[in-house]
């Protein structure tokens, strides 16, 4: 390789459009942008959405409902999944490492939905009253 014969690759560079050039350029007199109107003329445009004076769409649609940002960092887990899971001490790193809940999660709460048999020791998660009964039931405990 010498330095002569270097080049960028393929599709790398492209030439840039030169409009107003002539009838023979296909892109010569109007450029591309047709005749008259606020398109055609230098600086005029308009803002996204904009729709001539028009009541926009995102101001005619009606605004419902509301997504908490901080929901991604919360979950829920079964008393299933614990029945499952098999482990006697069960904190968040412990369900992170099995999978049932995702990484990025920070607040875990059991939900009464199935039935536990073991003992069962829950350690920084949170539990709903009926899943307390339950866990407390089996001679488990929520701390």
């Amino acid at each position: 390789m010498e330095l002569n014969g270097i080049k960028p690759a393929d599709g790398a560079k492209h030439y840039k459009r030169r409009v107003g050039r002539g009838i023979g350029s296909g892109l010569g007199k109007t450029a591309g942008r047709g005749h008259k109107g606020q398109k055609s003329r230098a600086g005029g445009y308009h803002k996204v959405g904009f729709e001539g004076g028009q009541m926009p769409l995102q101001r005619r649609l009606p605004k419902r409902g509301f997504k908490s940002q901080s929901l991604q960092f919360n979950a829920e887990i079964t008393l299933t999944s614990l029945e499952r899971l098999g482990a006697t001490e069960v904190d968040l790193l412990t369900l992170k490492q099995a999978g049932l809940v995702g990484e990025l999660i920070k607040v875990v709460k059991v939900i009464k939905t199935g039935a536990l048999t073991k003992s069962v020791k829950l350690t920084g998660i949170g539990a709903t009253a009926g899943a307390k009964a339950a866990i407390e039931a089996v001679g488990g405990s929520v701390a």
